[in-house]
Order: C-alpha cells, then sequence, then structure tokens
C-alpha cells in the first residue's frame, strides 16, 4: 500500500513538473513571438540617422555634429513631402553622393581631411528616448555616416517620421511628428513607445528590451 502511495505521489509530482515546464515554455514562446512581430513593426515604420564621429576627442565631437546638422538640415528639405518610409529611404539612396560630399565639405572647412563612409542598412540601435517618445533597442534601417576612424561617440535621430530637431529637454514631440509616427505604425505599437507611463504599456516595452537584449548578446 505505501509502495502504491508513493508511486501515485511521484507520478503526481513528475506530471506536475512537466505541466510546469511545458506552461513555461508557452509563456517563453508566446513573449518571444510577441516581442519580435512589435519589435518588427516598429522598426519597419521608422528610417533613423546615424553618425559616428572619428573619436571622442573633444574636436571630433564638435565635428560629428557639425556634419549632423548639415545632413539633416539637407534631408529635411529634400523630404519635406513625402509620407512614408519607402519615399524617404528612395531619396536617400538618390543623394547618398550628396550626403557624402556635404559632409566631406564640413569636415575640410573646419580643418580635418578625414574619409567619410556614407550607406544605407539595418544597424543595431540602443534604447533611445526623443522627449516623450521611446524606441526599445533594436534594429533600424539608417543612413549611417562614418567620418574617420569612426571610433568616437554615437549619435542618432529618427528622420522618418521627423525627430531629428526635437527638444529633448522640453519633454515634448511637436503633435505633427506624433501623428505621422501614429500613422505609420499599428496602434500597439504606438501605444507602446508613447505611453510609457502607464503600467501595462511600461511592462510590454520592459519585456520588448528584455528580449532584443538577449538577442543581441546572443549574436555576440
Amino acid at each position: 500500500m505505501k509502495k502504491t502511495l508513493n508511486f501515485i505521489k511521484f507520478s503526481t509530482i513528475k506530471r506536475f513538473c512537466i505541466i510546469l515546464i511545458l506552461l513555461v515554455l508557452f509563456i517563453f514562446v508566446s513573449a518571444l513571438s510577441y516581442v519580435t512581430a512589435v519589435s518588427n513593426n516598429i522598426s519597419d515604420s521608422l528610417f533613423r540617422l546615424h553618425v559616428i564621429a572619428n573619436s571622442n576627442s573633444k574636436e571630433d565631437q564638435n565635428l560629428k555634429y557639425l556634419v549632423r546638422d548639415d545632413l539633416i538640415e539637407y534631408m529635411n528639405s529634400i523630404c519635406e513631402n513625402c509620407t512614408s518610409k519607402s519615399e524617404v529611404i528612395s531619396l536617400a539612396n538618390a543623394h547618398l553622393n550628396d550626403f557624402e560630399n556635404m559632409a566631406k565639405k564640413v569636415i575640410s572647412e573646419n580643418g580635418f581631411n578625414y574619409d567619410v563612409s556614407v550607406e544605407i542598412g539595418n544597424f543595431e540601435f540602443p534604447t533611445k528616448t526623443y522627449g516623450d517618445i521611446s524606441l526599445p533597442s533594436g534594429y533600424y534601417d539608417a543612413l549611417r555616416v562614418k567620418i574617420g576612424e569612426a571610433k568616437g561617440q554615437n549619435w542618432w535621430c529618427v528622420m522618418f517620421p521627423p525627430l531629428c530637431f526635437v527638444d529633448v529637454s522640453s519633454g515634448i514631440v511637436p503633435d505633427e511628428s506624433k501623428k505621422q509616427m501614429q500613422e505609420s505604425m499599428p496602434e500597439e505599437e504606438y501605444s507602446l513607445i508613447s505611453n510609457t507611463d502607464d503600467s501595462e504599456i511600461n511592462f510590454k516595452f520592459k519585456l520588448v528590451e528584455f528580449f532584443e537584449n538577449i538577442k543581441f548578446m546572443a549574436q555576440k
């Protein structure tokens, strides 16, 4: 009798452990699927600018900002009437030589002779806040500009929808930029990046960050 009870007890514990493992796996797979879908939807809606300085010296960092300012001003002028990410990328591709020549001109005018590399691709970005909009870490399409040895600190912003001129210190993103961003992505994703004061939304944002960081570490 005792052996029978022990066997039943062992079987019950075994079944409980199996169910628990399956439940954990289900939750993990569901969370991963959600994060992948959300991350893809957010990254697919945005086009970013990524400028990398030659070094972290004060002179090289200041030069990075001068190059950035001219590139943003030019990009905004040629993309003024664009209403989609694909339009912006198409125009940026058509003007890659212009971006490169403009950057070289700024560099030369400030007494440097660094080479410049300009390309459009899909690059890794950390979590970044623009005023009251927060973007989770992940891979985003971007115009990347590498100055000289490109060993200095990065600078990045969102070129579409246009957030590059957002005054982060004010904590406010212009309504027009928010409207464009809201129109370019699903409602769930827009809520995720704009309603970080909501506890449920904030939890989902942290969940996306957590899984994206795991993916980054696994790839390195």
